[in-house]
């Protein structure tokens, strides 16, 4: 746990909430979480801001679920868990990539050098696949951009990248 700022997420009042769905007391709440009374009082008083676990057990005891979501209020899922999308040594690739499963010719950075293709990669040139996703909602997405020029096509921006 670390000190609370002003700007900061609003575990005090979150936990007051928690207490009051489930009709406990601090001391209550505290054994119900595995916690002490004197953190569960710190968080509540401000003077605490609890780590994502520890703000997970205080709300259990009134059934209540951190979630995650976007501007638009939509729900974000977490990214599932592949093993087939691990390298040799068993990381995972990048999350902020796009995974490229049996990629063609071209496809793997490791093309130019020469190196054996493996059955999983990804896009590393984030230049290019923003590129490729601009062009893929234009082309799904016609009624959010029927009124905007279509994205470079993916063929000729490749092209004047590499001659350049």
């Amino acid at each position: 746990m670390t000190a609370a700022k002003d700007d900061e997420f609003p575990a005090a009042g979150l936990v007051r909430r928690a207490r009051r769905l489930a009709d406990l007391s601090q001391r209550e709440i505290a054994k119900a979480s595995g916690l002490s009374h004197s953190v569960v009082s710190r968080i509540e008083a401000g003077v605490r801001i609890p780590s994502l676990a520890v703000m997970s057990r205080l709300l259990r005891p009134a059934e209540l679920w951190l979630t995650v979501i976007d501007e638009e209020g939509r729900l974000v899922q977490p990214m599932e868990d592949w093993d087939d999308t691990r390298d040799g040594a068993e990381r995972r690739y990048p999350s902020h990539l796009d995974m490229v499963l049996d990629p063609e010719p071209g496809e793997w950075w490791g093309d130019r050098y020469g190196l054996a293709r493996p059955p999983e990669t990804f896009h590393r040139d984030r230049e290019r696949r923003d590129v490729m996703r601009m062009r893929s909602q234009w082309e799904v997405r016609v009624s959010k951009y029927r009124h905007m020029p279509p994205p470079p096509d993916l063929d000729l921006w490749w092209r004047i990248q590499r001659a350049s």
